[in-house]
C-alpha cells in the first residue's frame, strides 16, 4: 500500500476545485480560508506537486488537480454510502426530496397505495441536489438544470405541457382565449414561449398574473381565474375528473421527471419505492390530447 494522502486534507482540497474557491469551500466545511489554504498546501507538500496555479485573482487547478479531485469525490462519496449504511437502523425512515407541485399534485394522491415496511419522509425542493450534504435517499426531480457527477439518474416519464382553464371559463375548441387572464409562474417563467414554439399556436395575449410558484398557478386556473401551462401528469386527475380542460391539448417539451440517488449508495434501500414509481398509471396524454400542429 503506497504512502496515503493527509486525510484532513482531502475534503477541503475536492471543494476548493469543486467550487473554484478556497473562500467557497471553508464556507462548505465550516472553516476558516486559512485553514483550507494550509490543508491544501500539506497535500501539495505530501504529493510533491504544485496543485493550483494562484494569482491576485484567486486559484485555478491543475489538470492533474482536477482528475485527482474526481477521484477523490468518488471516494468519499463511497465512504459517505458505506458510514450511511451501517449507522442506519432498519426503522430510519427513507429520505425523499420531491418538487412541491409533483408532489402535491401527483405523488400524494397515489401515495396510500406504497406499500413499505420501511417509513418515509418527504420533504420539498427543486432544483440541484448535492447528496454529500443534504440528507436524503432519493430525490425526484425535473431534469431543467445540469446534474451533479456520481448521480444515478433513473427515467421516471417525460414532460408534455399545454394550457389548463376551468371549463366554465373557456370553449371547448379555445375560441377568444385573449378574454382570459394569462398565468404565469416564477418558478416556469418561459413556459408560454415554450409552449408557443413547440405547438406553433398562437393565442392572443390578454391580461397577465404572476404568481410565485407553479402549484398556485395551476390551482388559480383550476379555481377560474385564468389560463395556464399545466404540465399533464400534474393535471391529469383534475382533467378526469372535469375541474380542467386542455383546449388545444398537450405536446412534449423534451424534458422528463427522473429519480436521482447517489451512486455509490446500496440501490436495494431506495429500490421497492422506484418500482412502485414506474408502475404508476400511464403520464402520456391520451391521442384525444395529443397535439397536433395547425
Amino acid at each position: 500500500m503506497g504512502r496515503v494522502p493527509p486525510l484532513n486534507s482531502l475534503a477541503p482540497f475536492e471543494s476548493t476545485v469543486r467550487l473554484g474557491s478556497m473562500t467557497r469551500a471553508a464556507a462548505e466545511l465550516h472553516l476558516t480560508h486559512s485553514a483550507v489554504s494550509r490543508q491544501i498546501a500539506s497535500l501539495e507538500s505530501h504529493l510533491a506537486q504544485q496543485l493550483f496555479v494562484r494569482d491576485g485573482r484567486g486559484v485555478t487547478p491543475t489538470d492533474e488537480a482536477r482528475a485527482f479531485a474526481a477521484a477523490v469525490a468518488r471516494a468519499l462519496d463511497m465512504i459517505v454510502g458505506a458510514a450511511d449504511t451501517v449507522r442506519r437502523p432498519a426503522h430510519q425512515p427513507l429520505v425523499v426530496s420531491c418538487e412541491p407541485t409533483l408532489l402535491q399534485r401527483w405523488l400524494l394522491p397515489r401515495l396510500a397505495g406504497f406499500s413499505t415496511e420501511t417509513p418515509l419522509h418527504l420533504s420539498t425542493s427543486g432544483g440541484p441536489v448535492e447528496f454529500r450534504t443534504d440528507a436524503i435517499d432519493a430525490a425526484i426531480r425535473r431534469d431543467d438544470f445540469t446534474l451533479s457527477e456520481n448521480t444515478r439518474v433513473r427515467t421516471l416519464f417525460a414532460e408534455w405541457i399545454g394550457p389548463v382553464c376551468h371549463p366554465d371559463a373557456l370553449t371547448a375548441d379555445g375560441a377568444d382565449a385573449s378574454s382570459l387572464v394569462r398565468l404565469n409562474t416564477q418558478t416556469r417563467p418561459d413556459a408560454w414561449d415554450t409552449w408557443t414554439e413547440l405547438s406553433g399556436r398562437v393565442v392572443a395575449d390578454g391580461s397577465t398574473q404572476s404568481l410565485e410558484h407553479f402549484f398556485l398557478t395551476l390551482q388559480a386556473a383550476s379555481a377560474g381565474l385564468g389560463i395556464a401551462i399545466g404540465s399533464y401528469p400534474m393535471v391529469a386527475d383534475d382533467l378526469s375528473t372535469g375541474r380542467l380542460i386542455a383546449p388545444w391539448g398537450f405536446v412534449p417539451d423534451g424534458s422528463r421527471y427522473v429519480v436521482l440517488t447517489p451512486e455509490s449508495a446500496p440501490p436495494a434501500r431506495t429500490e421497492s419505492l422506484f418500482r412502485w414509481l414506474c408502475d404508476q398509471p400511464d403520464t402520456v396524454p391520451p391521442p384525444h390530447l395529443q397535439a397536433r400542429r395547425p
